[in-house]
């Protein structure tokens, strides 16, 4: 993936299934990073329709009349909404392209990406955890006791103890060159 100013990325995914916890940990995450002073950025993928805008607000009317993109802008943010329009989706790369630089970016998805991931995962899910099959897994966050057979190397994480996820994210932080 492309450098930004001079630097590579440092990139994380988080993934698990539906009803995890996923969310929840990355709004502590971020909170706490944020805190610190650190930019966080993250890019949420969906398999999903978005509905971004109220379909009558002038943005919508204009994207709906044919418009690529539309930004809106304002004091307070700014957001850029592009009309694929049978097009593919964008790589991992071009939207990682589009973010402003930052000291991380978190992706809440991107389960089949080749790239260092976070699970999170619940057994009462009543789904299998990830990690067994994917081997860019490098860490578990978990509301269970560790299996005795985890990989070497995996980091085993007490998911109801968010505290030391962040620790386990600024340790992996310090330790890993940028992967992006």
């Amino acid at each position: 993936m492309q450098k930004e100013q001079g630097k590579k990325r440092q990139v994380l995914a988080v993934i698990g299934t539906s009803g995890s916890g996923k969310t929840t940990l990355l709004e502590f995450l971020i909170a706490e990073l944020a805190a610190e002073g650190l930019k966080v950025n993250v890019i949420k993928h969906s398999h999903h329709d978005l509905e971004l805008e109220p379909p009558r607000k002038d943005s919508a009317r204009l994207r709906m009349a044919g418009a690529a993109e539309v930004m809106v802008a304002s004091p307070f943010r700014v957001s850029i909404i592009r009309e694929l329009r049978g097009a593919p989706e964008p790589s991992l790369e071009e939207q990682l392209d589009r973010l402003a630089p930052a000291d991380l970016t978190l992706l809440e998805g991107f389960k089949s990406y080749p790239i260092d991931k976070l699970e999170v995962y619940r057994a009462a899910s009543g789904k299998p955890p990830l990690y067994p099959h994917d081997p860019h897994v490098i860490a578990v966050a978990s509301d269970q006791p560790a299996p005795a057979d985890l990989p070497a190397g995996m980091a085993w994480l007490e998911l109801n103890q968010p505290p030391l996820v962040l620790a386990w994210l600024r340790d992996h932080l310090k330790k890993s060159p940028p992967n992006a």
